[in-house]
């Protein structure tokens, strides 16, 4: 008797066991609504440029990182920071995100609040167009991912995400990058759709790729930390 006890507690210790390994190994979905403040990594959100001709490669001077906020705000919070130079007057720096889980082929209406580090006056003046004013925020949804496409020497973006300060299929403005004030200084910034809400549809695996990014008319350096991301949905018909 003793014996089947023992056979039977260590089988359904080995069940236990097994199931606990089996919840550790499968992935998770994001789903929505989603929110980051990038303070562990990046959480699965990735930087890219486009909107310029490739024999600009090497002048764009694009890069992103996982950074501290810059000074004089909390350095000890956590961002990503994107910076290139807008040689093309154009340029489109994007982050983007897969999000899982959802129902497929259906409409969400989203609404997208976004916290960033700015340092450009509203009321600047620049190559181009203002810093503050000419480079617009937009953010948006797809079913597709939003990828960096070279065709006849120029390199685009795989949605419609709208041509600077104009909305896309795919992307909406959702503000400028100026801080409303006339002195240049890192502040933070919240910019939202709120007032209008943007409706995407997922696909049949019921995924959509989240794009946040900047469309710029000013011709210079422009530097961003994006510090916190939230996306609010609701399915419609």
């Amino acid at each position: 008797m003793k014996s089947t006890l023992f056979m039977m507690a260590a089988f359904t210790a080995s069940l236990l066991s097994f199931s606990a390994c089996k919840d550790d190994s499968s992935p998770s979905p994001v789903g929505l609504p989603y929110q980051s403040s990038f303070q562990r990594d990046t959480d699965g959100w990735v930087a890219g440029i486009t909107d310029y001709s490739s024999a600009q490669d090497s002048i764009m001077a694009f890069k992103s990182a996982l950074k501290g906020l810059p000074t004089p705000l909390d350095t000890t919070r956590k961002s990503i920071m994107v910076s290139s130079m807008n040689r093309s007057d154009d340029a489109f720096m994007f982050l983007k995100k897969k999000v899982t889980g959802l129902t497929p082929n259906t409409n969400y209406s989203l609404v997208f609040e976004v916290e960033l580090a700015s340092q450009y006056a509203s009321n600047s003046i620049g190559i181009g167009g203002s810093p503050g004013g000419s480079v617009f925020l937009k953010a948006g949804a797809s079913a597709i991912e939003p990828v960096k496409v070279l065709k006849d020497g120029f390199y685009t973006i795989s949605i419609d995400k709208g041509a600077q300060n104009n909305d896309g299929k795919d992307a909406v403005i959702i503000g400028d990058i100026g801080t409303g004030t006339d002195t240049v200084g890192y502040k933070l910034i919240t910019r939202s759709n709120a007032s209008k809400p943007f409706v995407a549809k997922s696909n049949a695996q019921g995924e959509l790729w989240l794009v946040v990014g900047t469309d710029s008319g000013f011709e210079g350096l422009t530097t961003l930390y994006y510090s916190k991301i939230r996306v609010t949905p609701s399915a419609t018909m």
